[in-house]
C-alpha cells in the first residue's frame, strides 16, 4: 500500500475524523474514550465523475483503554457533496466526503473489479466467469452494520469491510472455497478486493450475486412465531443448507482434530470471566461446569473443521423457490481475526441456528408481556406455544442435518449440550451488556441445558 501523503486534505483529516467517525453506524467502537485517528496508508485511485480526488484510505484508531483498530474510508473529494452523501468536512474549497454513497464512485469500483485493476497494490480481483452489471447504477444498502453494502439491481452486492484485520477474511475465504466446491447453499461469489494491513494480506471487500426475492430468515420465523404458523418444514430445508455448507468446506478445505479437554478448559475459561462479570450467572456455574467435564471426559479427540461461526436465522435468507441461502461469513463479532479462521466442530453452527430458534420463539413474549421476564420458564399458554415451536424447529433442523451429511447432531449429547451452554453463556454477557430485557432467554436455555439428564 502507498505511503501517506502530504496533501492538504490528507494533514488535516485525522482532526476532521475524531467527530465524524463516533457518529458512523458501522463504527464498532462507540462509547470508547477515541484517543486519536491517524492515516496508517493511502492508495490514491483515479477520480471518476465530478471529483477532484479519491482515496482509499486506513485509518489507524486508537484509544485511551485497548489496542488500535484499522478502518477503511473511501474518501472522496469534490467542489460540492452529492445529496445523501455524508460529509466529513472542508479543506481548501474542497469538500470531504464517504466516496461509497457516491454512484460515481461505486461504479468505478465494479468496473474495476471486472477489469482486475491493481492500483498500487490494492487488487480488485473477479471470480472466474462472474458477469457483473456495469450498466447498472449502484445503491447503499441501509440496512447495513457494522460494514456497507452497495447493490446493483437484482444481480450483485458489494460489501466493504469498514474495519480491517491483518490476515484473509472468512468471509471471502470460506465463499471461494464454496464455490469451488460447487455448493448452492450460498450467493455466488462474484469478486474480491484485496490488499495488505500490517505486511500481511488483507481482505478490503466482497463481490457476490444478489439473492433477488429472497426473505430474511428472521423475519420469516418470527412471523411464523406471530402468527401461529408452522416453521418446520423451512427448519428442515435449512437444516440441509447447512448441512451442504458443512460438507463442501470439508470436502475443500479439510478436518483435523482438537482436544476435547483443551476444549473444556477455554469454555471453563470463559464461564468463569462472564460470571465475575454477571453475577446472576453465578448459582448456574457448577452444572455448567459439570457440562463441560462431561467433554473433557470423551477421550477421543473432536473433528474440526473450517464452520461458519456466528450463524444465526438472521444469517439466512429464503429464496422464492424454498430453498435457504447462508450468508455473512465473517464470524464472530468479538472474536480475534485468528479465532475467526480457527477449526470448530460443526456442532457450533448447529447450536447457533437451535439458540435463534429460541430467540425467535421467545422475544415476542419479552416485548409484549407485563411479566418480568415474558414469563419464561411459567407455564403459561403463550409460554408452552412458544416452547413447543422452538422444539418441533429445532427437531426439524436436526432431521434435515442429519439427511444431508449422516450424522445427527443429536447423537453427540455432550457435545451438543456444551456448546449449547457456552452459547448461552456468551449471550448472557451480551444481553446484559446490550439488551438487558432479552436476558431471560439465554438463562432460561442455561435452566433447560443443565436440568437435561446426560444421554
Amino acid at each position: 500500500m502507498g505511503p501517506t501523503g502530504a496533501s492538504d486534505h490528507i494533514t488535516e483529516l485525522p482532526e476532521l475524523l475524531r467527530g465524524w467517525l463516533p457518529g458512523r453506524r458501522w463504527f464498532a467502537e462507540k462509547g470508547r474514550p477515541l484517543h486519536g485517528v491517524r492515516v496508517a496508508s493511502r492508495v490514491e485511485l483515479p477520480a471518476p465523475g465530478d471529483l477532484t480526488g479519491l482515496d482509499v484510505v486506513v485509518l489507524a484508531v486508537s484509544f485511551a483503554d485497548g489496542p488500535d483498530r484499522h478502518y477503511q474510508l473511501h474518501l472522496a473529494r469534490a467542489a460540492a457533496v452529492p445529496i445523501g452523501a455524508a460529509e466529513i468536512g472542508t479543506v481548501d474549497g474542497e469538500v470531504l466526503y464517504d466516496g461509497l454513497q457516491d454512484p460515481s464512485v461505486t461504479a468505478w469500483i465494479l468496473r474495476a473489479i471486472a477489469e482486475r485493476t491493481t492500483v498500487d497494490g490494492l487488487a480488485f480481483v473477479p471470480e472466474p466467469g462472474a458477469v457483473l452489471p456495469l450498466q447498472e447504477t449502484g445503491r447503499v444498502v441501509d440496512a447495513e452494520q457494522s460494514n456497507t453494502s452497495v447493490r446493483w439491481g437484482q444481480r450483485s452486492i458489494l460489501k466493504i469491510y469498514r474495519r480491517l484485520s491483518p490476515g484473509p477474511n472468512p468471509d471471502l475465504e470460506l465463499h471461494r472455497a464454496l464455490r469451488a466446491a460447487g455448493s448452492t447453499s450460498v450467493a455466488a461469489l462474484q469478486g474480491g478486493i484485496e490488499g495488505t494491513l500490517d505486511g500481511e494480506p488483507a481482505t478490503y471487500g466482497l463481490l457476490q450475486e444478489f439473492a433477488a426475492g429472497s426473505e430474511d430468515g428472521w423475519e420469516r420465523a418470527t412471523g411464523s412465531v406471530r402468527d401461529g404458523g408452522d416453521f418446520t418444514g423451512d427448519a428442515r430445508v435449512l437444516g440441509e443448507a447447512v448441512a451442504d455448507v458443512h460438507v463442501a468446506l470439508r470436502a475443500e478445505l479439510g478436518t483435523t482434530e482438537a482436544d476435547p479437554a483443551a476444549m473444556a478448559a477455554y469454555w471453563t475459561s470463559r464461564l468463569e470471566t462472564v460470571a465475575a462479570q454477571v453475577p446472576v450467572l453465578a448459582p448456574h456455574v457448577p452444572a455448567i461446569r459439570a457440562v463441560y467435564d462431561e467433554v473433557a471426559a470423551l477421550g477421543a479427540p473432536v473433528t474440526v473443521q473450517r464452520v461458519h461461526g456466528d450463524l444465526h436465522l438472521g444469517q439466512t435468507l429464503r429464496r422464492p423457490g424454498g430453498s435457504w441461502v447462508i450468508i455473512d461469513f465473517e464470524g464472530e463479532p468479538a472474536a480475534t481475526p485468528q479465532e475467526r479462521r480457527a477449526p470448530d466442530a460443526a456442532v457450533r453452527d448447529v447450536v447457533g441456528m437451535l439458540f435463534s430458534f429460541d430467540y425467535a420463539a421467545f422475544h415476542h413474549l419479552l416485548t409484549r408481556s407485563d411479566t418480568p421476564g415474558g414469563g419464561l420458564g411459567s407455564d403459561t399458554a403463550e409460554s408452552r406455544v412458544a416452547q413447543d415451536w422452538s422444539a418441533a424447529c429445532r427437531e426439524a433442523f436436526c432431521a434435515g442435518y442429519a439427511a444431508r451429511t449422516g450424522s445427527d447432531p443429536r447423537e453427540q449429547a455432550a457435545l451438543l449440550r456444551a456448546y449449547e451452554l457456552d452459547k448461552a453463556v456468551y449471550q448472557v454477557l451480551y444481553e446484559t451488556r446490550s439488551r438487558p430485557t432479552w436476558l431471560p432467554i439465554p438463562l432460561a436455555a442455561i435452566a433447560r441445558s443443565t436440568s437435561t439428564p446426560p444421554a
